[in-house]
């Protein structure tokens, strides 16, 4: 069944069971069920017909659960925006979507307000906690009152099951941002796979990863499907989210790498009971193994990494170590091939290919217009991997990340593991940045624990060279207030490389933290 069957079928069969708490709200199935009909209806009053797109700017709250889910009832587009986006960003964004209708919270309305009215006309736009200012826009609520219904009281289902269903936008670290296509049938495979990333009924479940991108919201489709009760916040806090750890009893959540730093520290700080946690995944970005080890101390189980993709999630499952490792999910076709598409031998790297049913049939350049299909059925992840004796992929880097120096291939997660594992750093990354000579010359960022201190930074790279062969040691070290990140924790490689512009591209000597050329070129 597809995600909407699924539902009505639990919320017939369970009507008064617990589907999520948001703000101390409780939504039964039931009361769900009922309103994505109600919207469904709305949508549909206001001429929203199947293939249409519905941009949805929202931060985590039911309203956008309940869009979402009524977009799949009638087989229209579910559009989620990034909340952090500006108006130009969205402007390019809204270019391509060409919306039908347009629902958003007042906070975020004021960046799509100031566009062309011929993108967003006000009488298309629906808005939530407005204020009564948003200019003769309509209200959420109008999309849910009987008096605006003009359609059969009945709306079908749709049951076009590979028709596109949602597009999610990518994070765009190095370009304009894609739009991913989902279909009601890989969804459908997605939710299913969200089993061996440990979600299933008996768990109460955080979400307060931003459900505008794949990591929120299919961990909310995932307890969905699966019937396992949510609390859903808003917005990340780490103490409101501990304090609902314990008031709840819940037992599963995933997050972004910052998150769980947060999360820590706030525990450490003021202890809640969190005897109740099963499972906790960070995801996102690769997670420091230090940063795993110290969660396992202090909450007294894993802090697993989980490798994700907007594309295709569920393919990989985490690994059962700290570290960047992952394990192929049961039924995934997984490959590793070399650039000329060949299977790399097992202990070599190669880029990972994925195929599977809940892997996105493509990208969105417009109605009729799928950019990118997987040749075959075979997504190219872009990422790097090797696979080990014991069948686990250990992620070695973007594809396109990778530091080609003097004809030598460096893995920046390499690199940034070892300098995270000096207790004086917090975080740590790396780039590289052209050189006439060798190509590219590798620079390390590091974000300290504790003030600067002279030498720190000799320091640390002394500690590394034990640790690294002389061609991967970074030529100079930059410490920087905090690693430049984008809103799903995966670091931002162009503002490292404008980080090294304004501090000068010249490699200076050995006290200036560099480690020999002469040794580093051989």
């Amino acid at each position: 069944m597809t995600l909407i069957q699924t539902l009505y079928d639990r919320a017939a069969r369970n009507q008064n069971d617990t589907a999520f708490i948001a703000a101390g709200d409780q939504w039964t199935l039931g009361r769900f069920a009922g309103e994505v009909r109600r919207v469904a209806h709305g949508l549909a009053a206001r001429g929203v017909q199947k293939g249409d797109r519905v941009a949805l700017h929202l931060p985590n709250c039911p309203e956008l659960a309940v869009a979402v889910y009524a977009c799949l009832h009638l087989g229209a587009i579910a559009a989620p925006l990034n909340n952090r986006f500006k108006a130009p960003e969205l402007n390019a964004m809204l270019q391509r979507l060409q919306p039908t209708l347009y629902v958003g919270h007042a906070d975020l309305y004021g960046e799509v307000r100031t566009l062309s009215s011929s993108i967003v006309p006000p009488e298309r736009c629906f808005i939530t906690d407005s204020r009564g200012d948003d200019g003769g826009v309509h209200q959420w609520a109008e999309l849910r009152m009987d008096l605006f219904w003009r359609v059969p009281v009945s709306i079908p289902v749709s049951s076009d099951i590979d028709a596109p269903a949602l597009l999610l936008a990518t994070s765009g670290t190095t370009g304009i941002p894609k739009f991913v296509i989902h279909t009601l049938s890989t969804l459908a495979a997605t939710a299913e796979n969200t089993k061996y990333v440990g979600v299933d009924g008996s768990r109460t479940a955080i979400i307060a990863c931003p459900m505008v991108h794949a990591g929120g919201l299919f961990s909310f489709i995932g307890c969905m499907h699966h019937g396992a009760q949510m609390v859903l916040f808003e917005r990340f806090d780490p103490d409101a989210v501990l304090d609902a750890i314990e008031q709840y009893r819940c037992g599963w959540m995933l997050g972004l790498t910052f998150m769980w730093t947060a999360t820590l520290e706030a525990q450490r700080l003021r202890r809640r009971n969190v005897e109740t946690l099963r499972f906790c995944a960070s995801a996102g970005d690769v997670c420091r193994p230090q940063l795993q080890l110290e969660f396992d101390v202090e909450f007294g189980l894993p802090l697993y990494s989980i490798w994700g993709a907007s594309e295709a999630v569920g393919t990989l499952t985490y690994g059962l170590q700290p570290g960047p490792i992952s394990r192929i999910a049961p039924g995934a076709q997984v490959r590793l091939v070399d650039d000329a598409g060949a299977t790399v031998p097992r202990g070599e790297v190669g880029e990972v290919l994925l195929r599977g049913p809940n892997v996105s049939v493509g990208y969105w350049n417009g109605p009729d217009a799928i950019e990118g299909a997987p040749n075959e059925g075979w997504y190219q992840t872009g990422d790097l991997m090797r696979q080990d004796e014991e069948g686990n992929l250990w992620f070695m880097g973007r594809k396109k990340d990778i530091i080609v120096r003097g004809g030598s291939n460096i893995s920046p997660v390499e690199v940034e593991a070892v300098l995270a594992s000096h207790p004086a750093v917090r975080d740590a990354a790396v780039a590289g940045i052209p050189d006439d000579i060798l190509g590219q010359r590798v620079v390390g960022f590091v974000h300290l624990e504790h003030d600067f201190r002279p030498g720190i930074e000799n320091d640390i790279l002394d500690a590394a060279s034990t640790q690294l062969a002389d061609y991967k040691m970074p030529e100079r070290l930059q410490v920087v207030p905090s690693i430049p990140r984008n809103g799903l924790g995966k670091t931002d490689r162009k503002a490292l490389l404008a980080l090294t512009a304004d501090a000068g591209q010249g490699l200076g000597g050995r006290d200036e933290c560099q480690h020999s050329l002469v040794a580093a070129s051989n």
